[in-house]
């Protein structure tokens, strides 16, 4: 057997039936992977860090033995962890797809597609797998993710002032068979200064943007839903060009009454630790102003949650008209569809926003 090399367009083909294996250093993987590929690294950060000044330094040939110290005594490691996952990999798509599965067939990157892939190519071929490398490695699969956000795809937009159930109306679409990009679930907030409550750390913004590329290509052939978003998530931010696209798209804003939004606010975040709370409503008081600010915090301290809420959600409101009328051709491509409730719409016979061009 020998090793073959793949291009981008083959490898996303391959990529659906094969395990990945990604044999940069665990600290490169840790900020940033291609999603669903398997560490497999060759060197540690510091054999890495060893490895690329004595390349500097020294040159090649001394890079390479001091790259073969380390790669000799894992050989065997290396080999029996490749078995092991592909072993998994192959039980995993047998239980999905019930099909026979070739279980001797993987794919290998490195940053570059050079002398890492390179080298651990060799090994497993050597030892009986047939390998694949990606040409270009992770740099190239960059370069790719960056090219999604460029495209103009068939969006619709989802909007609303908060309090209105927006990610809860994602998911309805989906079950309506709608496509759907969650942005928030991506980045693992809900937007907002009060967003990261209880949702553990979000990922690094490169990651974001490796997940959202893979979204968006999954969905590039269909219309694609996505909430109305500030262009921050959190510390992570839509890319630019992407962000732009959104901005013309059409709004579909359900139009929900104040008192309504705010009982949905109180069910969503009235269960939050009051310090955290507290500690979001001072994130925002510069814009939110001092009096307001005070009061705020004053009504959550009594556990008088619906007044605090009540004020933050007219910031909040305010904000977002802001943003909403900053679009250029707003009058063209709003959409306001009164509603009720975030109830009236998720439990209604039929979702009118699935019809929603003749609207």
């Amino acid at each position: 057997m020998s090793v073959k090399k793949i291009l981008i367009e083959e490898f996303f083909e391959l990529a659906q039936h094969l395990p990945v294996f990604d044999v940069r250093s665990p600290g490169e993987y840790k900020l940033a992977q291609i999603p669903g590929a398997y560490s497999l690294p060759l060197f540690s950060d510091e054999e890495r860090k060893v490895v690329g000044t004595a390349y500097k330094q020294q040159g090649k040939q001394k890079a390479i033995k001091f790259g073969l110290d380390y790669f000799g005594v894992k050989m065997k490691e290396i080999v029996e962890e490749v078995e092991n996952i592909v072993k998994f990999h192959k039980q995993e798509l047998l239980t999905s797809f019930s099909e026979q599965v070739d279980q001797n067939r993987i794919i290998v990157h490195c940053w570059r597609g050079g002398m890492r892939s390179g080298a651990v190519s060799w090994l497993l071929d050597l030892y009986g797998f047939e390998v694949y490398i990606l040409v270009g490695g992770y740099k190239a699969y960059r370069n790719w993710v960056i090219s999604q956000f460029e495209k103009d795809y068939n969006f619709k937009i989802l909007g609303g002032y908060t309090g209105s159930g927006k990610t809860t109306i994602l998911h309805h679409l989906e079950n309506y068979n709608q496509k759907v990009v969650d942005l928030e679930k991506l980045a693992n907030h809900k937007g907002s200064a009060f967003g990261g409550i209880g949702q553990g750390e979000q990922p690094t913004q490169e990651m974001f943007e490796n997940l959202l590329a893979a979204d968006l290509n999954k969905n590039q052939q269909n219309t694609i839903w996505l909430e109305d978003e500030s262009q921050r998530i959190g510390r992570l931010h839509i890319p630019h060009t992407l962000w732009n696209t959104m901005r013309a798209k059409p709004v579909y804003f359900v139009d929900i009454p104040f008192h309504e939004r705010l009982i949905y606010i109180e069910k969503e975040y009235g269960i939050c630790d009051k310090e955290q709370l507290q500690e979001s409503i001072e994130r925002i008081q510069k814009r939110l102003g001092p009096l307001e600010t005070k009061t705020a915090i004053a009504h959550l301290q009594k556990d008088e949650i619906a007044e605090c809420f009540g004020i933050l959600l007219l910031y909040y409101d305010k904000h977002y008209k802001k943003g909403l009328q900053n679009r250029d051709n707003i009058d063209k491509l709003l959409n306001k569809i009164p509603c009720l409730s975030v109830d009236s719409i998720v439990n209604a016979k039929k979702l009118h926003l699935c019809n929603s061009e003749s609207m």
